[in-house]
């Protein structure tokens, strides 16, 4: 059987579906309409969605790293996450959040936090989902939950998450935090409210209000996918407000990627020539600002 093609269209009807009407049965019947029919849209329904099975780059029991997962204070309740270090680092490290997709916390953000740990940091991974008791299984029901979430809180525990990680031992106290996605405009919004960030990268990440911009103290990354025109319609507005107030930031379009590029167990909008190129760029860019 020939490999199912994948149109442009169908990934965006996809990125509707996941981010704006989370409607199954509307996607797939909108699927069906570009694909032909029904058999095709269920082949071409899993390459557009993420993968767990593929979720692995690091393993779980390298032994490279140590690995465990914790809980802390949050705002208003206990916090869930899960926390890598590097094994026998010499001095003290910098400490960096890993926030989610509206996935929540899966297998592939315990990989990427594996991968950041890696580089020589002390990584947390939060579960944004803990105050409606965790992330499920089922990541419908994960989606559906976001929209449950209470904004404010949320940046909160990203706050609780940082003063968590500026205490533990071996943190060298300074700490930044990467974003996808939901988690990309989590970053936006956290670096507006908290003074201690050190260092933000927001992956496709919805950008924050341009009244908030001049409260920004932290040195800021943005990646975008030049196909994104949902996430890139509010860049140049960001653009405009950092410029004014002269903050700390870089911008990087990658030409040609999907919203949702640097998932790399999303076979149809994965791109690995961004995500790797955002990546060196991502390390280099907290390197430098967590020593």
């Amino acid at each position: 059987m020939d490999k199912p093609i994948v149109t442009q269209a169908m990934i965006n009807a996809y990125d509707e579906y996941t981010h704006l009407t989370l409607d199954r049965r509307g996607f797939m019947e909108k699927l069906t309409k570009l694909a032909g029919s029904a058999g095709a849209a269920a082949a071409i329904a899993p390459l557009l969605a993420a993968n767990k099975a593929s979720a692995e780059i690091v393993a779980a029991d390298d032994s490279r790293l140590e690995t465990k997962d914790v809980t802390y204070p949050g705002k208003g309740g206990e916090m869930k996450g899960y926390l890598v270090r590097p094994k026998g680092a010499g001095g003290k490290l910098g400490a960096v959040i890993i926030i989610h997709e509206n996935r929540g916390l899966n297998p592939h953000i315990r990989d990427v936090a594996r991968r950041m740990a890696l580089e020589g940091f002390i990584t947390l991974a939060p579960d944004f989902l803990s105050p409606l008791g965790g992330t499920p299984e089922d990541e419908d029901k994960a989606r559906d939950m976001f929209t449950k979430l209470d904004a404010e809180q949320t940046v909160a525990n990203a706050e609780a998450s940082l003063t968590y990680l500026s205490k533990l031992d071996g943190s060298n106290g300074k700490v930044g935090a990467i974003g996808f996605c939901w988690g990309g405009g989590v970053i936006n919004r956290f670096a507006t409210k908290s003074p201690e960030l050190k260092a933000g990268v927001a992956y496709y990440g919805a950008q924050p209000a341009a009244a908030d911009v001049p409260d920004i103290k932290a040195a800021l990354l943005l990646h975008y996918a030049g196909l994104d025109e949902r996430i890139n319609a509010g860049i140049p507005a960001y653009r405009e407000a950092l410029e004014k107030d002269k903050k700390t930031f870089e911008i990087f379009v990658y030409d040609g990627a999907n919203h949702a590029f640097n998932n790399d167990t999303s076979a149809a909008r994965y791109d690995k020539k961004a995500a790797d190129l955002a990546w060196s760029r991502t390390v280099a860019f907290l390197k430098k600002y967590l020593a």
